[in-house]
């Protein structure tokens, strides 16, 4: 497929061909929902942790004797029937949330996304990112110059690019990666995405390998 092509002052400058092997498979739901929650799953950190009956200090000796009190029998404080004693089950800082995800089995999950931006017009592609000055303003000024129907973008450079990455760090809703670092999570938390000409090429390079 085509896709218009815009200049830095968000004038439509040209076409360019989309590579049907990145920009044009067939789109998986399933597929890209279990990707994107390994994704996160991988970024969870297991904070919660709680003490079990061998690790609550204290009780050491029993609360009283085992007969003759006429109240229940009981060996330690710790116990987790008492107040203040350990828990059954509870949840530990050592639980690992990390879930394996198939290289291949991502790549597509990729290009599915990639695909569903091509073709509900949530795709921009500029000439370059080459602007005159590193300026917040002038970034901010292209936005506003572009066609966007969106209000969250993600921006995918060539490689790392300094200059937009400064360029971008003060713009609400707007993240900026390297084209060959694009993951599922960013797709889908942004609803569009704008690259350069050479960040197609680079993906295409990336993920069109079968």
């Amino acid at each position: 497929m085509k896709i218009k092509v815009y200049n830095l002052q968000g004038k439509e400058s040209g076409e360019m061909e989309l590579s049907d092997a990145v920009f044009g498979v067939k789109i998986k739901p399933e597929l890209v929902h279990s990707v994107f929650v390994a994704q996160t799953n991988n970024q969870r950190e297991p904070w919660a942790d709680s003490k079990s009956k061998g690790e609550v200090s204290g009780g050491g000796k029993k609360p009283w004797p085992q007969k003759g009190t006429g109240r229940a029998r009981h060996g330690s404080i710790r116990s987790p029937l008492w107040k203040g004693g350990g828990v059954t089950f509870g949840p530990k800082s050592d639980r690992t949330y990390k879930t394996k995800i198939n290289k291949k089995v991502r790549q597509s999950a990729i290009k599915m996304c990639l695909t569903d931006k091509a073709q509900g017009g949530a795709l921009y592609v500029l000439e370059n990112f080459t602007f005159e000055n590193p300026k917040t303003k002038l970034f901010d000024s292209l936005l506003k110059s572009l066609p966007l129907k969106q209000k969250t973008f993600l921006i995918l450079t060539p490689g790392k690019d300094a200059t937009v990455i400064r360029m971008t760090n003060n713009l609400p809703k707007v993240e900026t990666l390297r084209a060959e670092d694009v993951n599922v999570m960013g797709l889908l938390n942004k609803q569009a995405v704008i690259t350069s000409k050479d960040g197609v090429k680079k993906m295409e390079e990336v993920f069109g390998k079968k």
